[in-house]
């Protein structure tokens, strides 16, 4: 072991490093491969060193410390991961023991895993393996797919839109044919300018007189010719946009019906801005791209070909010089392409960071009102915008010298094929009437080849959206249905727990965990904040899978059940209780919108909300706002509360359902409870452990394992971890009365002042 220490500043990095930390000195044809922030000391208090790894060793500078210390790679050095409640830590340890330690907050886990991938790829390239490139350096950003972090969008992936648009095929199929007669009914007016030139015009110049009906005919097939490309455009047009307004609305309802069958894991780490943006700003720029410019490409393709053909048929030599732009115009399209295709995808996710502001502060009003942060806020979205704004800039940078090139291109080759023709003329090689017709279509064809190009742009945001679209639909939920479910009988509410663990990311939050409910029994969960007691919660509602054990009802394991049938029979009930826009009844019925008036009556009168409902001023028909806003939190709850009695649940979830109200509001919520728990297998989450008391039995959870488990009076005579939270809660209570009362109760110093205060009155 080779234990250094060194305060000099000046690392060379090689193009593979990463950018060392100030303070460091490294050796000769060393460079950093992963650095690691530390943030919590020994005595896990905040603090900042560095752990990080060389092609020749591993560094650090311990918290609190400013010399920097290393250990040389080398065969019997290993590095280990581990995280506990809420904290990580990595262990260096050799043949002889532990080397070192550090600790850190889950937030930086990342960054660990990083480091501890790279140390090992560093160390077997020093056992003499050879050394693995990453490119795992960086944190995917917040709205890119962790599964593909960073993939450019391909214009390929327009083409999986195929199986949105192949109920519609002979739609398309009929549009394609439309598109193609519309284009050569186009191509007709310049043909026509030949003999009107050759045979009319220029024989009337030479003193000849004009054939009138020949002239006639040609007007005539030019106004028909016309009159035809108008009606055979106006019909595809229709036809695709019919056809594309379908393709949209079935994406948009497809990526929503796979969206609300992902599991809850998922959401945790979605803002809700960009999943909006997705589904709404993603798919109406897709369907721009269907009805209007792949209908556009289509024609500039079928025109570029099909006057290619007739120029070779015209004069094979002038339709040669014709094309010389074409080779410098394919190049600029595929040198913009790509870095198109990356800005167009840079600037989806920066507006979904203007979205997300919107999301985060009009759902949240009240609190920035409340807290006076209007002008913090107003700066945040100004942010945002000037975000979306320089990198909209950035991109029309390019955008803006590559059109006009194109157009600057397609002049040139007119002013050749100009030129060319008129030599040509004066060689008596092609009449005036074939160069007339030849610049007719030259200029067509020009027109089309810069519209082409321009195509690219919109190509590149439909691939953008596409890519973002897709990236919702691929996403596989944790929580899958079972392919061969089994029919669930009538549930008698018999919930058992064996040997059931549960991780989140690399964190264990169940920890072996046993537990039997029986039928209509009343499970009370008790626990510090963080010990596990929503988790399992979450599990039982299977919201999450579970990654060891199994979770039984009525003996059957719930990942056998499909999870409609499974959770139709569960109620729940939440410390915020979330209300939807819509009346009071549409709340009441919203796990059985069958219901009848009189049923959403009677589940309100059993969580004694009909009088409060009838003071309404549209009673059951009053209308809530978004999230319930006009009613008072004890309202919420109790229309809550209604809610899951109307399904007639046999399993009840009640999770800190009286933890936000007033102890008169609570009394008239428990009274709600005792009727909606009665005859259910409940499972409760309290704050206040004196609402437990009528529960069948506490499980007390510490740090995701059960610690203990039993009755109020049985837990409370044992005076182990229960007994500690209730005495601890006790004297909270009390504290807390006894300073109400000193609040009430006016000192001396107040007495003598109402007597000298009314004198002064006097």
């Amino acid at each position: 072991m080779s234990l250094q220490t060194s305060t000099a500043i000046t690392p060379t990095e090689s193009l593979n490093s990463v950018r060392a930390p100030a303070g460091l000195s490294l050796r000769s044809e060393e460079n950093v491969r992963a650095v690691l922030e530390v943030d919590l000391s020994e005595r896990l208090r905040f603090s900042l060193g560095y752990v990080l790894i060389t092609n020749q060793r591993l560094m650090a500078r311990f918290p609190d410390e400013t010399a920097w210390k290393s250990w040389d790679l080398r065969s019997g050095l290993t590095l280990t991961h581990h995280d506990y409640a809420g904290v990580g830590s990595l262990e260096l340890r050799d043949e002889g023991g532990q080397l070192a330690v550090w600790r850190y907050t889950l937030g930086r886990n990342p960054a660990a895993l990083r480091l501890l991938a790279q140390f090992e790829a560093a160390l077997s390239a020093h056992s003499g393996g050879e050394l693995v490139e990453t490119d795992e350096l960086e944190e995917p950003g917040e709205d890119e797919e962790l599964s593909d972090p960073g993939k450019p969008p391909s214009t390929w992936t327009l083409f999986r839109l195929w199986r949105f648009a192949k109920p519609y095929k002979w739609q398309l199929f009929g549009a394609f044919l439309l598109t193609l007669a519309s284009t050569a009914a186009t191509l007709v007016p310049p043909y026509l300018t030949m003999p009107l030139m050759d045979k009319v015009l220029i024989p009337f110049q030479n003193g000849q007189k004009i054939d009138t009906d020949l002239v006639g005919m040609l007007l005539g097939g030019l106004l028909g010719a016309a009159v035809l490309a108008w009606m055979l455009g106006w019909a595809k047009t229709y036809i695709l946009s019919l056809v594309s307004e379908r393709i949209g609305a079935d994406l948009r309802t497809s990526t929503y019906e796979h969206l609300l069958n992902l599991s809850l894991e998922y959401f945790g780490g979605r803002r809700t801005g960009d999943l909006m943006a997705r589904i709404g700003s993603e798919t109406d720029r897709i369907n721009v791209f269907l009805s209007l410019h792949l209908l556009d490409f289509a024609t500039d393709v079928l025109m570029i070909v099909m006057t290619a053909v007739i120029l070779f048929t015209i004069n094979p030599a002038l339709a040669l010089v014709t094309l010389v732009p074409l080779p410098f115009i394919g190049w600029m399209i595929h040198f913009v392409r790509d870095r198109l295709r990356t800005g167009f995808e840079k600037i989806d996710r920066v507006w979904s960071e203007v979205t997300n502001v919107l999301a985060d502060t009009i759902p949240g009003i009240r609190v920035v009102k409340a807290f006076a942060q209007e002008d913090r806020e107003a700066h945040r979205f100004a942010e945002a915008n000037r975000h979306n704004l320089a990198v909209n800039d950035r991109l029309n940078k390019l955008w803006s010298l590559f059109s006009p090139t194109v157009t600057l291109l397609t002049e040139i080759g007119l002013l050749v094929v100009w030129a060319f023709g008129i030599w040509l003329v004066s060689q008596q090689s092609i009449t005036v009437g074939v160069l007339t017709a030849f610049l007719a279509y030259i200029g067509r064809f020009y027109i089309r080849l810069d519209s082409m190009s321009r195509i690219v742009s919109v190509t590149q945001k439909a691939a953008s959206g596409a890519k973002r679209i897709f990236e919702i639909l691929d996403h596989v939920s944790s929580v899958p249905e079972t392919t061969n479910p089994v029919e669930l009988p009538s549930v008698k509410g018999h919930i058992t727990l064996r040997n059931t663990h549960f991780r989140y990311g690399n964190r264990a939050v169940i920890k072996d965990l046993n537990l039997d409910i029986k039928p209509g029994q009343m499970i009370g969960l008790v626990g510090h904040s963080g010990s596990g007691k929503s988790t399992l919660v979450n599990l039982i509602c299977r919201f999450y899978d579970i990654t060891e054990g199994s979770i039984a009802i009525d003996g059957i394991d719930i990942r056998q059940l499909r999870l409609a049938d499974y959770r139709r029979n569960i109620g729940l009930v939440l410390q915020e209780p979330f209300l939807f826009f819509g009346t009071i009844a549409e709340n009441i019925a919203y796990g059985k919108p069958d219901a009848t008036r009189a049923q959403i009556m009677a589940a309100a009168r059993a969580a004694h909300a009909h009088e409060f409902i009838l003071r309404l001023p549209q009673g059951y028909d009053s209308l809530v706002g978004e999230r319930g806003q006009g009613l008072s939190g004890g309202e919420r709850q109790r229309i809550s509360i209604a809610r899951a009695l109307l399904i007639d649940p046999r399993i009840l979830i009640l999770d800190e359902a009286t933890a936000s109200v007033d102890t008169e509001t609570e009394r008239e919520i428990q009274k709600a409870l005792d009727n909606l728990v009665r005859g259910r297998t409940t499972i409760a989450i309290a704050h206040r452990l004196s609402t437990l008391r009528k529960a069948d039995r506490l499980v007390v959870m510490d740090k995701g394992r059960k610690v203990e488990e039993g009755t109020h009076e049985h837990l409370i005579a044992q005076r182990g971890a229960y007994w500690r939270l209730y005495e601890a809660q006790a004297r909270q209570e009390k504290a807390e009365r006894e300073r109400m009362l000193a609040i009430d109760e006016p000192t001396p110093v107040q007495e003598e002042a109402v007597p000298i205060a009314k004198e002064e009155r006097e």
